[in-house]
Protein backbone atom coordinates (compact mmCIF):
# COMPACT_ATOMS: atom_id res chain seq x y z
CA UNK A 1 0.00 0.00 0.00
CA UNK A 2 3.15 2.54 0.54
CA UNK A 3 3.83 1.91 -2.84
CA UNK A 4 0.12 3.90 -4.32
CA UNK A 5 0.73 6.58 -1.38
CA UNK A 6 1.20 9.84 -3.08
CA UNK A 7 2.15 12.90 -0.76
CA UNK A 8 0.82 16.23 -1.87
CA UNK A 9 2.62 19.69 -2.39
CA UNK A 10 5.88 19.44 -0.69
CA UNK A 11 4.79 16.10 1.71
CA UNK A 12 7.13 13.36 1.92
CA UNK A 13 6.63 9.76 3.26
CA UNK A 14 8.91 8.26 4.85
CA UNK A 15 9.87 5.06 6.74
CA UNK A 16 12.04 5.27 9.79
CA UNK A 17 15.11 3.06 10.27
CA UNK A 18 14.87 0.37 13.07
CA UNK A 19 17.09 1.33 15.42
CA UNK A 20 19.41 -1.57 16.98
CA UNK A 21 18.31 -2.25 20.49
CA UNK A 22 21.70 -2.37 22.48
CA UNK A 23 21.96 -4.08 25.90
CA UNK A 24 23.93 -2.18 28.15
CA UNK A 25 24.77 -3.98 31.92
CA UNK A 26 22.17 -6.66 31.34
CA UNK A 27 19.58 -3.38 31.24
CA UNK A 28 16.68 -3.96 28.69
CA UNK A 29 15.73 -0.49 27.72
CA UNK A 30 11.39 -0.79 27.19
CA UNK A 31 9.76 0.42 23.73
CA UNK A 32 8.32 3.40 25.54
CA UNK A 33 11.56 4.84 26.62
CA UNK A 34 13.57 4.31 23.38
CA UNK A 35 14.19 7.62 21.39
CA UNK A 36 12.46 8.04 18.42
CA UNK A 37 14.43 7.53 15.19
CA UNK A 38 15.51 10.25 13.58
CA UNK A 39 16.71 8.38 10.27
CA UNK A 40 14.59 6.95 7.54
CA UNK A 41 14.34 6.17 3.80
CA UNK A 42 12.15 7.99 1.41
CA UNK A 43 9.20 6.23 0.20
CA UNK A 44 7.22 8.64 -1.85
CA UNK A 45 7.79 12.41 -2.68
CA UNK A 46 5.11 15.27 -3.72
CA UNK A 47 5.01 17.19 -6.73
CA UNK A 48 6.75 19.92 -4.85
CA UNK A 49 5.72 23.95 -3.65
CA UNK A 50 3.70 26.07 -5.67
CA UNK A 51 5.97 29.59 -4.54
CA UNK A 52 4.02 33.10 -4.61
CA UNK A 53 4.50 33.67 -8.60
CA UNK A 54 2.59 30.20 -9.20
CA UNK A 55 5.85 29.07 -10.11
CA UNK A 56 6.40 24.92 -9.00
CA UNK A 57 9.43 24.37 -6.88
CA UNK A 58 10.64 20.62 -7.30
CA UNK A 59 11.22 18.60 -4.24
CA UNK A 60 15.20 18.26 -3.11
CA UNK A 61 14.53 14.74 -2.18
CA UNK A 62 13.80 11.17 -4.28
CA UNK A 63 12.11 8.06 -3.46
CA UNK A 64 15.03 5.74 -2.07
CA UNK A 65 17.45 8.62 -0.46
CA UNK A 66 17.93 8.28 3.18
CA UNK A 67 17.48 11.31 5.22
CA UNK A 68 17.75 12.83 8.48
CA UNK A 69 14.64 14.58 10.31
CA UNK A 70 13.68 16.39 13.29
CA UNK A 71 12.79 14.34 16.56
CA UNK A 72 9.27 15.04 15.97
CA UNK A 73 8.98 16.28 12.51
CA UNK A 74 6.12 14.52 10.48
CA UNK A 75 2.39 12.74 10.81
CA UNK A 76 1.95 9.27 12.22
CA UNK A 77 0.68 6.54 9.77
CA UNK A 78 0.34 2.88 9.68
CA UNK A 79 0.75 1.40 6.17
CA UNK A 80 1.44 -2.05 5.41
CA UNK A 81 1.42 -2.89 9.39
CA UNK A 82 4.66 -0.67 9.21
CA UNK A 83 4.65 2.85 10.48
CA UNK A 84 5.63 5.57 8.27
CA UNK A 85 5.85 9.46 8.25
CA UNK A 86 4.41 11.95 6.12
CA UNK A 87 6.30 15.10 6.53
CA UNK A 88 7.10 18.57 5.20
CA UNK A 89 10.13 18.59 3.03
CA UNK A 90 11.43 21.30 4.75
CA UNK A 91 11.53 18.96 7.99
CA UNK A 92 14.13 16.87 6.65
CA UNK A 93 17.50 18.38 7.56
CA UNK A 94 20.35 16.34 5.38
CA UNK A 95 20.43 13.29 3.28
CA UNK A 96 22.85 10.88 3.95
CA UNK A 97 24.92 9.52 0.63
CA UNK A 98 26.55 7.00 0.64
Amino acid sequence: MAAKVKPLGDRVLVKPEEEEEQIKGGIIIPDTAKEKPQRGKVVAVGDGKVDDSGKKIAPSVKSGDVVLYGKYAGTEVQLDDSEHLIMSEGDILAIIEG
